[in-house]
């Protein structure tokens, strides 16, 4: 996602195994310039070609089919647009996909398993980082020099679209930056 320091650590871990993984983003037109910024020093240092998979429908024309900032009125409707929907064809042929989701990032991750059968998609799930902590994360960025989202060092932890990140407050979940509002 080019947005949590999980995903940069898959990566790193992924590229060393496999040099030529497929490696796609989710490109929602809404993401900060840091991650797009990020998005290209991951190609150039990791030698991938991160491929975009973008709503089917501009912001113009879901504007003006939806109204204006869809995201403020209905951001399940947002998410399913512009991201739920772009992935179901990124993974589409595929029989598995690997995520950054870990445990300990929100309440309603608490259960996820390492390798599951995700529904959704209709394959395998593989979250090989689910038992770490942000702590093993953070460590391993640091001992492997790992390049991530510069958003975290200002108090975004979870990083998404503009206008639904914000900054979390000191004691919040990590996740209670996203969907914000």
């Amino acid at each position: 996602s080019f947005g949590g320091g999980s995903g940069m650590v898959l990566l790193d871990m992924a590229v060393r195994i496999y040099p030529q993984l497929r490696v796609f983003y989710l490109d929602t037109d809404l993401l900060f310039p840091e991650t797009y910024a990020l998005r290209d020093e991951v190609a150039r240092r990791y030698g991938v070609s991160p491929v975009a998979f973008k709503s089917r429908l501009t912001l113009a024309e879901q504007a003006a089919q939806y109204g204006d900032a869809l995201w403020s009125r209905d951001p399940d409707l947002c998410c399913e647009i512009r991201k739920v929907e772009p992935n179901r064809r990124a993974l589409e042929g595929e029989r598995a996909w690997i995520s950054g989701i870990r445990r300990d990032q929100a309440s309603t991750r608490r259960d996820v398993q390492v390798v599951s059968w995700d529904t959704q998609f209709n394959l395998v799930k593989l979250a090989p980082l689910a038992t770490w902590g942000e702590t093993q994360i953070l460590d391993y960025i640091r001992e492997h020099g790992v390049p991530y989202n510069p958003l975290y060092d200002q108090g975004y932890l979870s990083i998404g679209c503009i206008h639904c990140t914000r900054v979390v407050k000191p004691g919040e979940d990590p996740r209670a930056g996203r969907w914000a509002g």
